[in-house]
């Protein structure tokens, strides 16, 4: 074997080494194609049960009716809708707030160990209490999604905020730059990539949420007919939920991403 073999490696194996958009766009496809393949074979082979388990084009079929005849359509709005206002409201507060606690030791030393505290707390138990103080309204449902997320999203944006060169801030306090200076004008353009990452992560969350929100006395929504579909063991309506809620979830992550590359371009390099 000539040095020249020894030293190859095959090229899906290499660290780090980017592979191209066709591949990854092959192996994309490919994935799901493996996925559908093994579930329509299981439907087909009769190795599952196909009242728990309907093939895809059932599925599928199911999804267009329900968007053509049953007025699915606004229940998907309806939850996109309580999706991105409690994301909107857990960013107006984690942004701020985690920034203060990763620039400032005095705010992270208060607010760390209540913040870490309630990450460990099941979004979910709180249920009951939200419904006793909200009533069966759009506010326990908002407020559910947004404890599920603002927590988590608050200690990745302190970590990120942390993480920021300190040469950075010793330059800018070197120069003559004040605290709001340093602040607002050295470490927020610093970790404003990282929050970006950290929202986007948390947004799955969010989704991830939402069937559970829903479930709380909802009358609308993608949970609400899930809900309402499984009352009459109709599996097919419940997975075509579960594939729309992906599907929504895939969009707004390429959404974000693609934001991320449009707003941050220097960081594709890098990567």
């Amino acid at each position: 074997m000539t040095t020249a073999s020894k030293g190859r490696r095959p090229r899906l194996l290499q660290v780090r080494v980017p592979v191209s958009g066709r591949q990854r766009l092959i192996s994309a496809l490919g994935i799901w194609a493996l996925f559908f393949g093994a579930w329509i074979l299981a439907s087909g082979l009769g190795w599952v049960n196909p009242i728990l388990v309907p093939p895809p084009g059932q599925v599928f079929a199911t999804i267009v009716r329900l968007f053509a005849e049953q007025g699915f359509g606004a229940d998907v709005l309806i939850s996109i809708g309580r999706v991105l206002i409690a994301f909107a409201l857990a960013c107006l507060v984690a942004v701020p707030l985690g920034v203060a606690m990763g620039a400032f030791p005095a705010i992270d030393a208060v607010l760390a160990p209540f913040v870490s505290a309630w990450r460990y707390l099941p979004a979910p138990s709180f249920i009951p209490i939200l419904l006793m103080w909200f009533g069966t309204g759009e506010t326990p449902k908002l407020a559910l999604l947004f404890l599920g997320v603002i927590f988590f999203l608050v200690t990745l944006i302190a970590d990120h905020t942390r993480e920021i060169r300190k040469e950075l801030i010793e330059t800018a306090l070197t120069l003559g730059a004040n605290r709001r200076v340093t602040v607002f004008q050295v470490m927020l353009p610093a970790v404003l990539p990282n929050i970006l990452v950290a929202m986007r992560q948390m947004l799955a969350v969010v989704w991830t949420y939402l069937v559970i929100a829903e479930i709380v006395a909802s009358t609308t929504g993608i949970g609400a007919m899930m809900m309402r579909a499984r009352r009459f063991l109709k599996t097919d309506e419940i997975l075509a939920g579960i594939i729309v809620i992906g599907a929504l979830g895939m969009a707004f992550d390429m959404a974000f991403a693609l934001l991320h590359r449009r707003l941050f371009p220097y960081l594709e390099d890098k990567r």
